[in-house]
Formats: C-alpha cells, sequence, structure tokens
C-alpha cells in the first residue's frame, strides 16, 4: 500500500510539506468566540487565483500552527473549504483539499468509534477526549472545480471543522 495520497490518489513519495505551503502566507487564526466560527460557511462558487491562494495560505497556518486541518473559517473566511495533512491509524499519510464538502456515507458495520484526545487551532490549549468514527467520506471539488470523491480511512477529526462551533 503507498504511504501517502494526495487527494484520495495514491502517490510514490511526497515532500514533508504540502508544495502549497511554500506558496502561502501565514494569516491569523480566529479564535472561538469570534462570529465566523459560530455561523454556517458560504459555498464556494469562484475557482480561480483568489481561491487557490486562500488555500495556499491555509496549508501555510495550518503547518504554522502544527495541526492536522484546517477550515478556511479558521483564518477568517467564511467558505466550505479546508485543507489537511494527517496519518490515519496505519501511518497512511493523506493530503489533500475540499471545497464545498458532502458527507458520504460509509456501512457502519466497518467503521470503529474512536475516542482520543484532540484540540482544535481555534481553542488555544483546549484538549479532550472527543469521539469520531475511524473513517469519513465527502464528495467535494477541488480548486479547479473538479469534483471528486474519498472514501479513504481518512481521520475524521480532520474533516470536522466543517460546521460552525457551538
Amino acid at each position: 500500500m503507498p504511504s501517502v495520497f494526495v487527494q484520495g490518489r495514491p502517490t510514490a513519495a511526497y515532500p514533508p510539506l504540502a508544495p502549497q505551503a511554500r506558496r502561502g502566507s501565514v494569516r491569523r487564526m480566529t479564535e472561538v468566540g469570534e462570529e465566523v466560527l459560530h455561523k454556517p460557511c458560504r459555498e464556494v462558487t469562484e475557482f480561480g487565483p483568489d481561491l487557490a491562494a486562500l488555500i495556499d495560505d491555509m496549508f501555510r497556518t495550518m503547518y504554522a500552527a502544527d495541526g492536522c486541518g484546517l477550515a478556511a473559517d479558521q483564518v477568517g473566511v467564511a467558505l466550505r473549504l479546508f485543507v489537511y495533512d494527517c496519518p490515519d491509524d496505519e501511518g497512511v499519510r493523506h493530503v489533500g483539499h475540499t471545497v464545498n464538502p458532502v458527507p458520504g456515507s460509509l456501512d457502519p458495520a466497518g467503521r470503529r468509534l474512536l475516542d482520543e484526545g484532540e484540540g482544535c487551532l481555534s481553542v488555544p490549549g483546549a484538549v479532550m477526549a472527543v469521539p469520531r468514527p475511524d473513517r469519513a467520506s465527502c464528495g467535494a471539488s477541488t480548486r479547479t472545480a473538479s469534483r471528486s470523491s474519498s472514501r479513504a480511512p481518512v481521520t475524521s477529526r480532520a474533516a470536522s471543522p466543517t460546521r460552525p462551533i457551538t
């Protein structure tokens, strides 16, 4: 089995940081209590250089904060978009971004509930056990508006920031 999947596709080799991060800039991280985190995000409708630059900035910001996933609202942009770079339970690395994600369904019989400690980049210092399924599935677009679907065993915590914080 490949050790890295990029946008759901196996890749023979991949650098330690996604190439987008080299082009991006670190943005200010929003924190719990800020309005953008408490509202549903808007659908992405413009697929062009501004979206590509936002994705680059999000990768750079995620790495600077030592995170495994980052949603656009966590950098103050209320769009349905997130980036991720995280390993699954078998140590396989999953890297990519999703635009306008639509949750998929997986057979519950093939999933396990994990109850592990995790934090949130928008809630500094907080760590708690959060039960989540061991895998997630979603359909989404990429920065070029092409549709994709992923059913890989991506740690579902990287996909969770698409909902408002309540």
